[in-house]
């Protein structure tokens, strides 16, 4: 048979793939410090190629790699592209990743609805990553003690099923899950922050000084939590957690109870995130053993959260997203509160039930339906996203109040409707590279509050809110970047004809007030610089505008006159300047900040006869934050930060007075230390120190108005610790409280109510067992 010089060329291409298909390459995947990571997930094109053993090795088929690219991902890393430039199968290729926690350029998405680097940024974010969420859930499920033990300028946690008096630089705080406004501005329930579990979260951006980048409430800041992401590449895990919270040293009745199991997973086009957790707080102990007081407290509650995240990659380009969460916390009280002596004895539990329903937020749902292109026209990229947030606060019975005749409960009812459209669209002026960030927000909120038996509280106030915006980012030179921007609120309050609540028998007090709409327009600008070329020296300043009908609800329901138009109703537009920088050297990172934040009106609720009046008078708030963590060894860093604010009230004589309680946090300073001996092992001790604060003289009879208090120093000392029996079992131990500390959290303090005046939880210890797959 004669052999064509066509058929030679065909055999020996066929040989030559043949042993290149069966090339087998050798990966080592390992750390910084050259240490073998375990379970480290190889992949490329969405199609997992294979494991890293416990050595950190594992072995590919060179046929398998597309483009000459791979995937490298490992729990608690940051993920790696690695590019083949040549393939040699006979060593060992050694890809090392960088730690998640370490890594330099950190990727926000809240400030400007689009990825950005942290350090393009001009102003003050503050990151929780996955191990910085971990540490601190360790020690406590609850998000306000998360974020007020680590985030500076924000007051610290309450102890409560509330976040009152957790302002962010002392004013109110806008929160998000995945872009969704979770607060209720209209009427604050102060139950935002605790809306979701902390196993649904991936991280926890929180962007503060006004900002309208997400509308109305936003005055202080913005709380974003970014959910958990889907993998990558064609795979499926789990991961399951079991434990336990007591007091070790008085334990009766305190032994609590989780459980919680997430999936996710890829399959070709579609990848997913679903789960669920059963959060149960036992009885609450101060560090004597008595059982701390019910007021809005936290004992025997039930947490359920069902969570899922769907994606269709249609193609490269185009993707669909749909998530859906489901949030409860109730308290379901054995004992109810002895009503102590403000600054002599505090309110404790007795065994008892409350006649009315159980207090806490009966529920919390999103969904949302979301649309994304990134090659629209030019590079532009396209997001849509249409959502609906229902939300229900109830909050505790009270055999008498002073706001209505009678005993009472009420429930704060809030939905929203909306459709985000933002586009980003990269082009150049000359030769200065600038993208344009534009769109459109469109909302409707409805919240009221009403009592149980049905009477109404504060009317249905009905808002629809359409703003339109834009945002300019220029490299107006080398590692300068400017960012400017506009947004147009249009906002309309539609308020029907209702009767103030009677105060007396047979509606006694009661005036009709004739409804209508109250229009609100109002423009808002933002402009700032950051200059990026240094990591030693990265200094940003910049001026930012929020807007905010806040606390509408009190304006209405205190009215005093018989037409809404004769209530002051106007929004508070807040103005924000502030000067900072971060500093990278070597092994040590730190930033600081120093702001002023002004507005024509306030909203500070000050006791007027027994009631909370919104104070309407033009506000002051300014203070600074400084943050530093050294990494002495590559095991061992340390760490902390520094915050203060203050404020005050002008009136039209000149007369100043400084904000009360609930809206200025004494001085915190937190410190930490990190010891991780091995891969299996991490320790982290840290401590929360709140100061003193005494602004305010007590009334003629002796006694402080309501958030007047003065405040004494508070130190807590917390433990969490984290053991790897090997890749897929794991346990973790907190204790919060370690030295079993005495002691009054400061809205305990501040607010100088007998009903309030509770003690802090005593030590509570919480043991985990985490199984990954």
């Amino acid at each position: 048979m004669k052999m064509t010089f066509k058929s030679l060329v065909s055999l020996t291409f066929f040989f030559i793939t043949s042993i290149i298909s069966a090339q087998t390459l050798k990966i080592r995947v390992e750390n910084n410090s050259g240490k073998a990571i375990e379970n480290a997930t190889i992949s490329s094109g969405n199609i997992v190629l294979s494991k890293t053993n416990s050595d950190g090795e594992a072995q590919i088929s060179a046929s398998k790699i597309i483009k000459g690219n791979i995937l490298v991902t490992a729990y608690n890393y940051a993920e790696t592209l690695y590019s083949f430039t040549n393939i040699n199968t006979q060593e060992t290729t050694v890809i090392q990743l960088e730690k998640e926690e370490n890594k330099l350029q950190e990727i926000v998405i809240t400030a400007g609805r689009k990825k950005e680097n942290i350090s393009t940024i001009p102003s003050s974010v503050t990151i929780l990553n996955q191990r910085d969420i971990q540490n601190q859930t360790n020690i406590s499920t609850n998000l306000s003690s998360v974020l007020g033990n680590l985030v500076p300028g924000l007051g610290t946690t309450t102890n409560k099923a509330t976040n009152a008096g957790q302002t962010l630089r002392g004013r109110q705080v806008l929160v998000l899950i995945d872009g969704i406004p979770q607060s209720t501005p209209l009427m604050n329930g102060q139950r935002d922050i605790r809306t979701i579990d902390a196993n649904a979260i991936e991280r926890i951006e929180v962007i503060k000084g006004a900002t309208s980048i997400y509308g109305n409430g936003s005055g202080g800041g913005i709380i974003n939590y970014i959910t958990k992401k889907s993998p990558k590449s064609d795979s499926f895990h789990g991961n399951t957690t079991i434990g336990t919270t007591f007091n070790p040293i008085h334990s009766s009745e305190t032994f609590g109870y989780r459980l919680s199991q997430f999936f996710n997973g890829k399959r070709d086009k579609f990848s997913f995130v679903a789960g669920g957790s059963y959060d149960y707080t036992a009885l609450q102990r101060d560090a004597k053993g008595k059982p701390l007081g019910q007021t809005d407290g936290l004992s025997n509650s039930d947490q359920i959260n069902l969570f899922a995240k769907l994606n269709y990659a249609i193609t490269d380009h185009t993707s669909i997203n749909l998530l859906s969460n489901f949030y409860n916390s109730t308290q379901h009280a054995k004992y109810i509160s002895q009503t102590g002596v403000y600054g002599v004895t505090p309110t404790i539990g007795v065994p008892g039930e409350d006649p009315g329903q159980n207090a806490g937020t009966p529920y919390n749902y999103n969904l949302m339906l979301s649309f994304s292109k990134d090659n629209l026209f030019q590079n532009t990229q396209l997001d849509v996203a249409a959502y609906l947030n229902s939300f229900r606060s109830m909050n505790r019975y009270v055999a008498s109040a002073s706001a209505w005749y009678g005993p009472g409960q009420t429930m704060i009812n809030s939905d929203k409707k909306g459709i985000r459209i933002n586009f980003n669209t990269p082009f150049s002026i000359g030769n200065i590279p600038t993208e344009i960030t534009y769109g459109l927000d469109l909302l409707n909120d409805v919240t009221y509050q009403d009592l149980v038996d049905g009477r109404v509280y504060i009317p249905k106030m009905d808002m629809t809110n359409i703003a339109p915006y834009a945002q300019l980012k220029l490299d107006i030179l080398e590692n300068l970047i400017f960012k400017g921007g506009i947004r147009y609120e249009n906002a309309t309050v539609r308020v029907k004809d209702y009767n103030t609540i009677a105060t007396g028998a047979n509606g006694a007090g009661s005036i009709f007030v004739k409804g209508g709409d109250i229009p609100y327009n109002a423009t808002m600008f933002n402009a700032g610089l950051r200059f990026n070329k240094y990591d030693w020296f990265n200094p940003f300043i910049s001026f930012s505008q929020g807007f905010a009908i806040n606390e509408l609800g009190r304006i209405l329901r205190r009215a005093d006159e018989n037409t809404i138009d004769n209530l002051e109703t106007d929004p508070i537009i807040t103005n924000n300047y502030e000067i900072g920088f971060s500093s990278r050297i070597s092994n040590i990172n730190l930033s600081a900040a120093y702001y002023i934040s002004t507005s024509k009106l306030g909203a500070n609720l000050v006791d007027v006869g027994g009631y909370l009046v919104a104070q309407r008078e033009p506000e002051t708030v300014k203070g600074y934050e400084i943050s530093l963590d050294y990494r002495i060894l590559e095991e061992l860093k340390i760490g902390g930060n520094y915050s203060f604010v203050e404020g005050k009230a002008k009136f039209d004589d000149g007369s100043k007075v400084y904000l009360n309680g609930s809206r200025i946090a004494p001085a915190k300073a937190t410190a930490f230390i990190n010891y991780k001996p091995t891969e299996k092992t991490n320790v982290q001790v840290s401590w929360v120190n709140t100061g003193c604060r005494n602004r305010f003289e007590p009334a003629s009879n002796g006694k402080y108005k309501n958030s007047e208090g003065p405040i004494s120093t508070v130190n807590l000392l917390n433990l969490s610790a984290n053991y790897a029996f090997n890749s897929k079992w794991s346990i973790s131990l907190g204790v919060e409280n370690l030295l079993n500390n005495y002691y009054y959290p400061t809205v305990s303090q501040y607010r100088a109510l007998d009903a309030e005046y509770v003690l802090g939880s005593g030590m509570t210890s919480s043991l985990n067992l985490h199984y990954n797959f």
